[in-house]
């Protein structure tokens, strides 16, 4: 029970509120300070610039394509075949009237960054909006062999509804797959944000430009690394650690990168490639039908029908001196 008069607690709450007014003070020449600093060179800003994409809506443009994607898996609603033309109608329309919002901000904001004429950004942006929309039916197919090739792969997995729910793979693959088509498209920052945003949830780090075929399986996935000119066939299985990278950066007489080479390698058709392997290089080949041990690091090209492996490492085991005999 709290047995302070009202005249104490009076003085206790000026007193709180003169400490506070003391150190709110010191706010305002804080503000001074960082707003100086944003006219200091290496000091980064988006001011007097167009709306740049908003990430959080882009978080939900990516749950509403799981939804028209993988209709009656997600959502708290059930949906079957007499409800499916009502669900995804009001799933798409709604998709079109954010992702056009987001995509025609990219696009008039890499205008107004170079400069150039953005009378036509709006109808670009809903033209590309559409393009991409036609493209559901592409995608889910591309899915489902990505799913068909985890279930044949995986004999943990129980069901194919098991894998959708729940593989981290399936997800940064249908972030992927629908980032790629954007990526295709010419859509500034928005692929990236995508698949950014899947590898910050499940650790597979996919860049949208790579070239993924058919019944792609990532087993485990964790760590998984997938370069921007990577060129990937069809059924290839890889597992956890797997990084697909460039083997350098080549720059130019100033000194900066150039970017638009082949950089990552390229994987032939049903090739398999075990957990940590590490493939570098934009020249480096891996043929179809091989398979690359764990823990191997490659930088040149291996044949078709070839397994890679490495030695086999000394192992060393040590009694504990002080073994207790029973």
């Amino acid at each position: 029970m709290d047995r302070t008069s009202p005249a104490e607690q009076k003085r206790c709450m000026i007193l709180d509120s003169m400490i506070d007014n003391k150190y709110r003070s010191e706010i305002p020449e804080i503000v001074n300070q960082a707003i100086k600093s944003c006219s200091e060179k290496g000091c980064f800003d988006h001011l007097e610039a167009a709306v740049i994409p908003s990430k959080e809506s882009i978080i939900e443009i990516i749950d509403l394509i799981k939804d028209i994607l993988f209709p009656g898996y997600f959502g708290d609603q059930t949906v079957d075949r007499n409800t499916l033309s009502y669900h995804l109608g009001n799933e798409i329309t709604e998709l079109f009237s954010k992702l056009s919002k987001q995509i025609t901000n990219s696009i008039i904001h890499e205008c107004e960054r170079y400069e150039e004429d953005c009378n036509e950004c709006i109808d670009r942006g809903h033209e590309e909006t559409l393009k991409f929309l036609r493209k559901i039916p592409e995608i889910r197919s591309m899915l489902a062999s990505d799913i068909i090739a985890t279930y044949e792969g995986d004999p943990a997995a129980k069901s194919n509804d098991e894998i959708i729910f729940s593989y981290p793979g399936i997800f940064a693959m249908t972030v992927y797959r629908s980032a790629h088509e954007l990526y295709m498209q010419d859509i500034p920052i928005i692929p990236r944000i995508m698949t950014e945003y899947a590898h910050s949830v499940v650790g597979i780090d996919i860049h949208p430009g790579a070239m993924i075929g058919k019944g792609f399986f990532i087993d485990h996935g964790t760590g998984v690394v997938i370069g921007e000119t990577c060129e990937i066939g069809n059924n290839v299985r890889i597992y956890q650690g797997v990084t697909l990278g460039s083997l350098s950066f080549p720059k130019d007489e100033r000194g900066n990168l150039i970017r638009g080479k082949k950089r990552h390698p390229t994987i032939e058709d049903d090739v398999i490639i075990y957990s940590n392997a590490t493939i570098l290089g934009g020249e480096t080949i891996i043929g179809a039908r091989s398979v690359i041990g764990g823990n191997v690091w490659l930088t040149k090209s291996v044949p078709p029908d070839t397994k890679v492996i490495i030695e086999e490492p000394r192992l060393i085991f040590k009694e504990k001196k002080d073994k207790k005999i029973q």
